[in-house]
């Protein structure tokens, strides 16, 4: 970093630089203090180079009101944003750990289960996006941070598409995103919904699993055999991968959208094997249900069906010795001094049961 880059203050010296955080292609993003909250965070800066470009600037200002709208804690806060010296910027919250992308780079592959549990987080996070109607769109390792206590938080909303527009951020031709992690129908220019999240994440599960990407796509030139080739089965590759992981991951790998989860939410619900129902509200929004429990109504119903038979037979008891109380029949005194004589509790049932029949039917 240069001394004036370390010296370097937005907001009139609010936000203070301590250190170079990382640079992309795009944007520099920095570690700096906030001396107004007394708190430390990552202050993006939009490249000088970019400053007069106003599609990318626009961008830029995009993915700040896109982000601030989701408060999520699989999804990575926006503070503020603003312009200093011509310069624009967005504060955002620092998360102390690295991405998913320098985790794959050190271990090559994880576990089929911590690739559960990080995708199950990544889809808390998206499912709560595009429940507010905003779409990622560029859903790759990179933009996947991971804390130290295994807290997943998704990044770098800045080509995110808010559902309710109706045109595409993708002109002349250009393809917004990382090749080798877009759905096909980004890659084709057209509108890019929940699904395409869902399929982006699938490549990064797949990759997790296998050490290898589903297919190796380079250039953007090579995006066209993502929508000719099958994707090689995950348990060819990582044997000890759970046959219904690879089920929903080699689902979300769908070609045509329509067969992929639609949403984040569904996804991780076939990852984490939770049986969902999806139950459209009176917003026409879609709500993620947990299935009905057919067992727990059944055994609701048992403890139901023991009182009645216990009050019956409270009450045929009341009845026999009611009527032994009377004394005044010659027929019941016999039998229930025979039912009180007897030693034998099958002997007694019976005796029992013989004189309930006489005289209920009117003997």
């Amino acid at each position: 970093m240069s001394a004036t880059d370390a010296t370097r203050t937005f907001a009139g010296g609010r936000y203070t630089v301590e250190r170079l955080l990382g640079r992309g292609g795009m944007a520099t993003v920095y570690l700096a203090h906030d001396r107004e909250l007394d708190r430390t965070v990552a202050v993006k800066v939009l490249d000088e180079r970019f400053a007069a470009d106003e599609e990318v600037a626009g961008r830029f200002r995009r993915e700040a009101l896109t982000a601030a709208r989701l408060g999520h804690p699989n999804v990575v806060a926006v503070y503020d944003t603003g312009v200093d010296e011509g310069a624009e910027y967005i504060v955002m919250e620092h998360v102390d750990g690295e991405g998913l992308d320098a985790v794959l780079a050190r271990e090559t592959t994880l576990a089929p289960e911590h690739v559960v549990e990080l995708a199950v987080q990544a889809c808390a996070g998206l499912g709560y996006a595009h429940g507010q109607g905003v779409v990622h769109r560029d859903v790759k390792p990179a933009n996947l941070l991971l804390r130290p206590d295994g807290l997943l938080k998704v990044t770098d909303f800045g080509i995110a598409r808010s559902l309710d527009r109706a045109t595409t951020l993708t002109q002349a031709g250009t393809i917004l995103g990382t090749a080798a992690y877009l759905a096909p129908e980004q890659a084709r220019g057209e509108e890019a919904g929940p699904p395409a999240d869902v399929f982006s994440l699938g490549v990064v599960c797949y990759q997790a699993l296998t050490g290898e990407l589903p297919w190796p796509v380079e250039s953007l030139g090579q995006l066209a055999a993502v929508a000719e080739t099958p994707a090689r089965p995950v348990r060819d590759a990582a044997p000890t991968t759970p046959p219904e992981v690879e089920s929903a991951v080699m689902r979300a790998l769908a070609r045509e959208p329509d067969y992929r989860p639609q949403d984040a939410a569904a996804f991780g619900a076939e990852l984490d094997g939770t049986p969902t129902v999806r139950v459209p509200s009176s917003q026409a929004e879609t709500v993620v249900l947990p299935a009905p429990r057919r067992r727990r109504a059944a055994r609701r119903r048992i403890p139901g069906i023991a009182a009645a038979v216990l009050a019956v037979a409270i009450l045929l008891a009341a009845l026999v010795i009611g009527l032994a109380s009377r004394g005044g029949g010659s027929n019941a005194p016999a039998q229930v001094d025979q039912v009180k004589s007897s030693s034998d509790p099958a002997g007694q049932a019976r005796n029992l049961e013989a004189w309930i029949h006489d005289h209920t039917a009117g003997g």
